[in-house]
């Protein structure tokens, strides 16, 4: 835990929640906050619509992504053998290098012309069972809304060893909304959600589920501020309390 984790785990077995509650109060009413109530500069964050209402795409690199390839080439070596990416085959090419032996694309529709599959994930029996050793699944699952099937047939398919690298929306704005997108985005998950639904649809893996992301960078990526424009070691400060994205790193046993 950190060490605000520690403290407020301290201050709730030494004190009451009556007393910390008048601790508050006090604070409130003396106005011992800093900056003082009131006195915050908004800036150019003082408005009702976002910088750039397309994650920051029209102004440099989304600190979404930013957190996404940070998290696949920490994992770089799960990509080998044969590979399966949705949509596309970007990331295996980005991080697969000369480990990867065959890449299979998965597309729900038909039209894609790197598409080698067209499935549904969740009812995708027509897939042979421990076909691949890595799947790469990229800001996808937040728009299933069976995310349990979805999950189950990837365990299905996953070879024994093999593993799935998986990142989701945690902090963000919504991305697809149906009606005006081919698709909805239903979930926005925690790592506590992650956990259990990975427990439950991965029996017995060896299941590593962790967040990035900090107030600082949760508030600019709100935004559309993108991370050209924010220091790389405030990007990379991590705060449990501030997921903005969830990832998951699953080995199939």
């Amino acid at each position: 835990m950190s060490l605000r984790d520690n403290i407020i785990a301290l201050s709730k077995k030494i004190s009451s929640p009556e007393f910390r509650n008048k601790i508050v109060r006090f604070q409130r009413k003396c106005r011992l906050q800093w900056p003082r109530m009131g006195s915050v500069n908004f800036g150019d964050f003082y408005r009702v619509t976002p910088i750039s209402p397309i994650f920051g795409i029209d102004r440099g690199f989304p600190i979404e992504r930013y957190y996404i390839e940070k998290f696949l080439e920490e994992h770089c070596r799960d990509i080998k053998g044969r590979c399966l990416e949705l949509g596309d085959a970007f990331y295996i090419n980005k991080f697969g290098g000369d480990r990867v032996r065959k890449i299979d694309v998965l597309h729900y529709v038909e039209g894609n012309p790197d598409t080698t599959i067209v499935a549904d994930l969740t009812c995708a029996d027509h897939i042979p069972s421990d076909t691949f050793d890595c799947i790469i699944l990229t800001q996808t699952l937040q728009m299933i809304y069976d995310m349990k099937a979805a999950l189950r047939h990837l365990h299905r398919i996953i070879k024994p060893g093999g593993a799935l690298l998986l990142t989701s929306h945690g902090i963000s704005k919504i991305g697809r909304r149906l009606g005006r997108d081919d698709w909805g985005e239903y979930w926005h998950i925690t790592t506590q959600s992650a956990e259990r639904l990975f427990e439950e649809t991965f029996p017995g893996a060896d299941i590593t589920v962790r967040s990035y992301g900090n107030v600082l960078s949760a508030m600019c990526a709100l935004h559309g501020i993108v991370s050209e424009e924010i220091d790389q070691k405030e990007l990379d400060n991590y705060d449990p309390d501030f997921e903005v994205i969830v990832t998951a790193r699953v080995l199939k046993q």
